[in-house]
């Protein structure tokens, strides 16, 4: 049996029927693991390791019912609350959704104080802070549409007469939030531009529209590089953003040989950074963004395929600390 840290974002507030941590956290159950919850906020240095407040917690199993997922009230139950060093725990999965911010970027220096040898860290603090969502990409040239990053107005603009239309995306947020679509002649684009950069302060990406976002946006789960499932998100109405979030519906999808090729060039960096549980977003062929802080996606895959993907996350677990295949 192991013992296994989830930092999350207050349990009361998660959905139990979407959410991904939720799903991970059941699926350790499940295989007879012990699940223990903390928040950024309640970690801690002390004597120069990584310490936490820890509460034990038992899940309903949610179920698959006519195509949707149920699962009885209340679905969780908290149970004792403890002070631990988190190298106690055999692994620690940090799940708290953006923005990185200061409390974000606080809690990954105290998680560099988790003996390595001792607890497996997911994702591993030093790999969360290099990788942007937006930007990390960019590393990949053959496989990312093109995209600029700055603040500067008069270097969007020329980029955007070279272009007609492209996605303007703030590099900090999640979920579709602050995205924009711009075009060549729109007679708002000083404003746009001058709101999202905070009159010049902060860069924002601009990227390539891609027409193919009108077939959907494509997520791929990959775990330690490997791509293991896949949904597309399609947009509702006029929307253009195709993210769950934003009023965005989900099919069935396959993983193209173009996106196996995305995940090939990613994988040796994902695994150099110990970013072993990712997201990515591909569109038409191209890669659009690399979630790396809490990706999502699980319960709807799983909805789909009739897959078990949060047991396939743990077995992983499993191997890395007991070596053993279950």
């Amino acid at each position: 049996m192991l013992k296994l840290a989830f930092i999350i974002d207050p349990i009361a507030k998660l959905d139990p029927l979407h959410d991904t941590s939720v799903a991970l956290m059941e699926a350790a159950q499940s295989l007879g693991h012990q699940v223990w919850i903390t928040q950024a906020n309640l970690l801690s240095v002390v004597d120069s390791k990584a310490w936490a407040t820890l509460e034990h917690v038992q899940l309903q199993k949610v179920v698959l019912v006519e195509g949707h997922w149920e699962v009885n009230l209340p679905w969780y139950q908290l149970g004792d609350r403890i002070f631990a060093e988190l190298e106690t725990m055999d692994a620690i999965f940090v799940r708290t959704d953006p923005p990185v911010d200061a409390l974000y970027l606080y809690a990954t220096y105290i998680l560099d104080y988790v003996d390595k040898a001792k607890t497996l860290v997911v994702n591993d603090p030093q790999g969360l802070r290099a990788a942007n969502e937006k930007m990390y990409a960019l590393q990949f040239l053959t496989s990312i549409p093109e995209t600029i990053v700055s603040a500067d107005k008069e270097i969007i603009r020329e980029f955007m007469r070279s272009k007609g239309a492209a996605i303007l995306k703030p590099l900090g947020n999640k979920a579709g939030e602050g995205i924009l679509y711009l075009e060549q002649r729109d007679r708002n684009f000083n404003s746009i531009v001058e709101l999202s950069t905070l009159q010049g302060k902060i860069p924002v990406m601009v990227q390539t529209f891609l027409p193919a976002a009108k077939q959907g946006d494509k997520r791929i789960i990959l775990l330690d590089g490997v791509p293991i499932g896949a949904l597309n998100r399609l947009s509702s109405g006029n929307e253009f953003r195709n993210n769950m979030a934003a009023g965005g519906t989900v099919a069935k999808t396959e993983i193209t040989p173009r996106e196996q090729e995305i995940c090939a060039e990613l994988a040796p960096k994902l695994q150099a950074d110990g970013l072993y549980f990712v997201g990515i977003d591909v569109i038409g062929g191209y890669l659009t963004e690399v979630n790396v802080t809490s990706p999502t996606g699980i319960r709807e895959i799983d909805r789909l395929d009739a897959t078990h993907l949060g047991e396939q996350v743990i077995k992983w677990v499993e191997q890395q600390k007991l070596g053993k295949i279950t």
